[in-house]
């Protein structure tokens, strides 16, 4: 399911979701990607401070893509799925 994220909040929540539904602890997560589980803790409370490679580190860690498109784009895909 496509997300539309705002803000770095939701970033961060759509992250530490996705890896709990996927059943992995932060420990572990943190383990696959080479930092300590307070580290990734604290960018799951504060994504703001993820850099892009680790953000798409950790995306490709949880299963999920990284889209970027304009709202047009967004607007003609919906209207084309009528």
């Amino acid at each position: 399911m496509a997300q539309t994220l705002t803000n770095t909040q939701q970033v961060g929540h759509l992250l530490t979701a996705n890896r709990k539904a996927q059943g992995m602890t932060q420990a572990q997560a943190a383990a696959r990607l080479g930092i300590s589980q307070a580290r990734l803790s604290e960018l799951e409370q504060n994504p703001g401070r993820l850099t892009v490679d680790r953000l798409l580190v950790l995306v490709n860690l949880l299963g999920l893509e990284l889209v970027l498109q304009s709202p047009t784009e967004k607007a003609a895909q919906t209207a084309s799925d009528w």
